[in-house]
This record gives C-alpha cells, sequence and structure tokens, in this order.
C-alpha cells in the first residue's frame, strides 16, 4: 500500500453569521477555530467526504504505521521471562484472538460512518457526555504508551550517544510536537517514508540470528520461566493480561480509517483489506513483535553474561543481534537508528490521539475549545512526567492495572454494537453522535463499564483471593459482554435517541450507503458544512424560516438555546 498527500481545502465561507444572542455567538467563535482543519484535523466531528481524498491503501498505509513501537517487545520479554515461552506465547493468542474480535465493529464503524471511537461510543451506550469517561481512558492509554516509548527512545539516546535519561526523556518528548502540529496530512508523510526503513532494520538482524543460531530456536521453545514451571492456565491468563492493555490501540487505528474514502462498488474489496489490515489487523503485527521481543530475551538470558538484567530493554536487544552481523559502532548506530524511527512513528500517533481525546473531553465539559494543539502540549508534558517518574520499571503492573479498564470500555462498545444492534435491535444501527440527537447519559454504556472496571480490578488486586487473580481480564471482558445487552433490555433502548427526527429532509447516506456530501449553511459559523454534520437549529430565522446548524457549534453552545426539543414520550 501506498501513501500520498494531500493539502485539504478550507471550507466554503459565506457572510459573516447573523448575530444570536449570548453564548451561541461566543460560541460561533470558538466552533469556527475548531474548523480550521489545517491544525484541528476535525477533532470534535465527522470527517467530510470534501477531505478525504487519500486512496484506501493510503489510508490504510498510515494507520498501520503507527504501530511501530517497541513496547511490544518489552511486553513480550517481560511475560516470556515471568511465565515461560508456552505461557507466553498462548497469552499473545488469547490476546490477539479478543483485540481482533471487538476491534472489527468498532473498526467497520469509523471507517464507514467517517468518526472516530469517540463518535461511535457516544450512539454506542454511552449518550453525547457519556462518552467522555472513555475519552478519558483513551487518553490516559495515549499518556501511558507514549511514556514508554519515550523511555525505549531515551535508553537508546544514553546507549548510543551517552545522553543521560532524563535529557533523554525530554528529546523524545520535544521533537514530536512540530510532526503532529498539522495532524494527518503530517503523520501520512511520516508514516509512508519511514516504514520501509523500520520494516528492514527490525526484522534484518532477526532473521540473521535465527539462521546462524540455529540452537536459539531450542532454547526459546524449551524456555519455562523464573518460576520453571509448564503451561497453566493462571499463566497465560496473566500474560493474557497483560498483551490485552493493548486493546485500546484500537481508538487510534481509528483515528486514520475515518479519513477512508466512501465504500463503492469499485474499490469494495481495497476498502476491505485497507479496513482490516489498518483496523483489527494491527494485532496481527502487534503479536508478531511480541514473540520476537520474547524470542531475543531469552536468547540475552541463555547466552549472555548478566543478560537478564537488561533483555527487556527493546534498545539492548537490537544492540545485540546487530552486533551478530557488524562491527560494534555500526551495530550501535543501526540500533540506535531503529529505536528512534520506532518511536517517533509510535509517538506521533499517541500525541495526536491523546490531543483528540482529551480535546473532546474538555470541550464537553466545559463547552468551549481551547484547540486540539493546547492538549497535544498537555499530553507530552504528562508523558514527560511519567518518564522522569521512571514508570518503565513499572510497566508490567501499570500495564496489567490498565488493562482491566481499557477491556471493560472496548468490550462494552463492541457487544453494544454486534449484540445491542444487530441481534437484539435495541440500539439504532446507524451511528448517532449529534447533540440534541443523544441523551447526555445512557445508562447501558455507564453502567457495564462501571461495574465491569471495578471488579474486575478488585479481582487484579486481590480481592477475591489469589486464585481469582490471573483472571481479571476475563472478568472484565464477561461482565462487559452480559451486562451490555442486558441493561439494553432493562430500559428497553430509552436512552439511546432523544430525538429521532433531526429536522432536515436530506437523505444522511448515498445511494451506497455512505454518509452525503450534500452541504449546508451552518447559521451560527457561517459556514458550510456536510449533510451528515448538520442538524435543524431551535432558532428558526428572521422570517420563520428553518436554519441549520453544525454539531461543531452545537459543541459549544453554553446556553443550549440552539439544541431541538427532546422527542415527547411513547405512551406503552
Amino acid at each position: 500500500m501506498s501513501a500520498e498527500t494531500i493539502t485539504p481545502a478550507a471550507p466554503n465561507a459565506a457572510k459573516a453569521p447573523p448575530a444570536s444572542a449570548g453564548a451561541a455567538q461566543g460560541g460561533a467563535a470558538s466552533a469556527s477555530n475548531a474548523a480550521k482543519e489545517s491544525l484541528e484535523d476535525y477533532t470534535l466531528r465527522y470527517a467530510p467526504r470534501s477531505y478525504r481524498k487519500w486512496t484506501c491503501g493510503a489510508v490504510g498505509a498510515g494507520a498501520l504505521g503507527g504501530i511501530a513501537y517497541l513496547a511490544d517487545f518489552a511486553i513480550g520479554a517481560n511475560i516470556g521471562l515471568s511465565h515461560g515461552t508456552a505461557n507466553g506465547l498462548l497469552g499473545i493468542l488469547v490476546a490477539a484472538v479478543a483485540i481482533f474480535l471487538t476491534g472489527l465493529p468498532l473498526a467497520y464503524y469509523s471507517a464507514r460512518y467517517n468518526i472516530d471511537l469517540d463518535l461511535v461510543t457516544r450512539g454506542a451506550g454511552f449518550g453525547y457526555c457519556g462518552s467522555i469517561i472513555t475519552n478519558i481512558i483513551m487518553g490516559s492509554y495515549t499518556v501511558i504508551f507514549f511514556a514508554t516509548e519515550g523511555a525505549i527512545m531515551a535508553q537508546g539516546l544514553k546507549l548510543g550517544l551517552n545522553i543521560p535519561l532524563p535529557i533523554g526523556y525530554l528529546i523524545t518528548s520535544v521533537i514530536i510536537l512540530p510532526l503532529v502540529f498539522y495532524g494527518m496530512n503530517a503523520l501520512t508523510i511520516l508514516q509512508k517514508w519511514t516504514t520501509p526503513i523500520w520494516l528492514v532494520l527490525m526484522l534484518g538482524p532477526v532473521i540473521y540470528l535465527v539462521v546462524s543460531h540455529p540452537e536459539s530456536v531450542h532454547q526459546f521453545i524449551s524456555y519455562t520461566g523464573t518460576d520453571g514451571a509448564g503451561v497453566n492456565f493462571g499463566s497465560v491468563m496473566l500474560a493474557a493480561g497483560v498483551c490485552l492493555s493493548l486493546i485500546a490501540q484500537i481508538s487510534e487505528q481509528n483515528d486514520y480509517l475515518r479519513f477512508m474514502p466512501p465504500k463503492t462498488a469499485k474499490n469494495h474489496k481495497s476498502w476491505w483489506a485497507s479496513m482490516l489490515l489498518g483496523g483489527p489487523g494491527w494485532v496481527i503485527f502487534g503479536a508478531c513483535k511480541q514473540a520476537l521481543g520474547m524470542f531475543l530475551a531469552i536468547y540475552l538470558v541463555s547466552n549472555v553474561v548478566g543478560g537478564s538484567s537488561f533483555a527487556n530493554e527493546p534498545v539492548r536487544q537490537f544492540v545485540f543481534a546487530f552486533q551478530q552481523m557488524m562491527p560494534p559502532a555500526v551495530a550501535m548506530f543501526l540500533a540506535v537508528v531503529l529505536v528512534v524511527i520506532s518511536q517517533v512513528k509510535i509517538n506521533a500517533t499517541n500525541a495526536y490521539s491523546g490531543s483528540l481525546a482529551w480535546t473532546n473531553a474538555f470541550t464537553r465539559i466545559t463547552k468551549t475549545y481551547p484547540g486540539r494543539i493546547v492538549f497535544l502540549i498537555f499530553n507530552v508534558g504528562v508523558a514527560l512526567a511519567l518518564m522522569e517518574a521512571n514508570m518503565f520499571d513499572m510497566l508490567n503492573a501499570v500495564l496489567g492495572f490498565y488493562s482491566n479498564v481499557s477491556i471493560a470500555w472496548i468490550f462494552v462498545v463492541a457487544t453494544d454494537i454486534v449484540i445491542n444492534k444487530y441481534v437484539l435491535k435495541i440500539s439504532p444501527k446507524q451511528p448517532e453522535f449529534r447533540r440534541g440527537m443523544l441523551y447526555d447519559w445512557n445508562p447501558v454504556g455507564i453502567v457495564a463499564l462501571s461495574l465491569s472496571a471495578i471488579v474486575s480490578i478488585a479481582a487484579y488486586f486481590g480481592v477475591f483471593g489469589p486464585h481469582v487473580q490471573p483472571f481479571s481480564p476475563i472478568i472484565a471482558a464477561a461482565i462487559a459482554f452480559i451486562c451490555t445487552p442486558l441493561m439494553a433490555l432493562a430500559t428497553r433502548g430509552k436512552y439511546y435517541l432523544r430525538r429521532r427526527d433531526d429536522g432536515i429532509d436530506l437523505p444522511m447516506l448515498d445511494e451506497d450507503g455512505n454518509p452525503s456530501g450534500e452541504k449546508l449553511m451552518c447559521h451560527v459559523t457561517g459556514m458550510e458544512f456536510e449533510r451528515p454534520d448538520m442538524i435543524a437549529s431551535a432558532k428558526r430565522g428572521a422570517n420563520g424560516e428553518p436554519q441549520y446548524v453544525s454539531s461543531l457549534a452545537l459543541a459549544t453552545d453554553k446556553t443550549g438555546e440552539l439544541v431541538l426539543p427532546e422527542d415527547p414520550p411513547v405512551r406503552r
């Protein structure tokens, strides 16, 4: 797949908006700022057809470029050294299957309807404000993994250039900011030109090591871990729990997939291939990297004096692997290049997705849009603080705890899409994200997420005893899967849609089932927006004529005077 770049067209501006009362007028300025897509990259809203000029392959390649992180090598190393090869590989497999199955419906909805996971979550059981909770979960995910990847890069800079770790942490944070400033346009260029180099540097030394040292394969297969035990279900689930901490990665994949072109009879094969590979298919590559990290760690422990003290550090793993092929100085240089490329690729995505998540949460709480760039800096700053606090040494514990929360979120949304929408037919099939169309809070997702997270975290910390502790990921998934449809049945789907008619006669979808490209004028911002992003305004024109307002303007309407009234209750 090849990547291509495009320069975004400015939205069609019209006359200045008519003076509206109070906060609606103030919201117009905030909404207009958010509409500067060259910087803001459709942070709060649907990605319009007029902007999505990339091919399916370009979007898929960009999404896959964001999984270049080396934390997979550290994760694989940690679980392999702790639980042995067999338990580690089975844990990786269990996690990969769960991540793929839950990621598929989420990726499809983002690619098909051109909305990110936050907007999908709103209409999949959480409500307009309820998904603030999941934005905070997602923002935390990007911070944790930015800090993890930044720490790995700083280790490379220390080893190769003798830069002290605190300074290395600062460097790895600051260099990301200009790369993410221009959003999707800059990210596609970055991923396009760095992916081939990354693949060669990552796979070359591992292949050489296996060919030149065939005994390494036997050492790998027979390794039983620090406890020396054989295969057991508890160890498999502990390993899977660490890997499942990555389940929220689908949100970052969806930040790319929302820019997929319309699906048509002509491009449907490439559309499906790109959606599957760039969406849930990321976990196939991630699982392979975890297995490679486990292999390199076990080789170091088995063949290098003192190797156990650094076997879980990807930088040391690759320095050693390159040294089997070439002089130490060249090996060190190539290992540092690999680490820098890998960490820049993934941390650009972490910073970008984090800026979207935090901005969404803040704007819905305050009805004020400060700009995505503000939260780009915030996201990187918090990650830097975690790096300076040496979070890397507590990686397994942090990921094991966090996985329970992220599993709860992803399983609730996936279950709502698959079961509540398609089996029970309670949740509306077409995703809804606009303020006024949704209730602020939907107990279906909120209760299921809360119950799943609380009980599984309690299990993780041993509240239910040591025999239950390894199974906290299963507990999180099971409660989310069971509770989500039960809550939908109990509430009879009452809290999904506040309104069923958005007051616009134009169809939402075109003849191929894609979001329509028809445009309407937003009377608040004085700009044109595409049909899926619009809703009738509660504020009529000077002569009583209907007016339309964008979801962007509604997001910053502090008075609520533009929001259509709720449908009258249905008598049963």
